[in-house]
């Protein structure tokens, strides 16, 4: 069944093949990596439009991930889908809270500081050993900053109804 991307997060893309029995290799855009194993179904990006696809078995491997299709046994045929992207339901995620989030919900969200400056937008957001990072980006301005995600002393709240987030942070930093 195919559908449109409104209400997809992505979580991984294929990145090779693994083995001779059509399993892949697939680069998890999960933290921990692992985790893109826990979610069924997977959907895969083909023409435009996201199929679900059955996982038959997956696993760590290295420092990457591999998984294997109910309907792919042969490597040739893993080989087109090279470079798909996969991604599973928005519903699928189970509620944040707290002060806990998903990047996928802090993506787009205005950017205002203590003085209700407008920063920008959240482009993405980068992983940091010690904490991770907003990028945000102001495009009437064409200017790019990034913004220690630290809950209660530079992000001070995150409405994700309103869909802003308010830092303790100066323009010109």
């Amino acid at each position: 069944m195919a559908t449109t991307s409104e209400d997809f997060i992505l979580v991984g893309k294929i990145s090779g093949v693994f083995g001779v029995k059509g399993w892949m290799k697939v680069f998890s855009f999960t933290d921990p990596r692992k985790n893109i194993l826990a979610y069924t179904p997977l959907y895969i990006s083909r023409n435009g439009q996201w199929v679900e696809i059955k996982v038959s078995g997956g696993r760590v491997q290295g420092k990457g991930v591999v998984i294997g299709l109910d309907d792919i046994d042969d490597p040739d045929k893993v080989l087109p889908l090279i470079g798909s992207e996969l991604a599973i339901k928005q519903s699928q995620l189970k509620p944040s809270t707290g002060n806990d989030f998903y990047w996928s919900e802090l993506i787009g969200l205005a950017v205002v500081n203590l003085n209700d400056e407008a920063l920008g937008v959240v482009d993405s957001l980068l992983e940091t050993g010690k904490h991770d990072i907003l990028v945000v980006k102001n495009k009437e301005q064409k200017t790019e900053q990034l913004i220690p995600f630290v809950m209660e002393e530079v992000i001070q709240l995150i409405d994700l109804d309103n869909k802003i987030i308010r830092v303790d942070w100066e323009l010109d930093y």
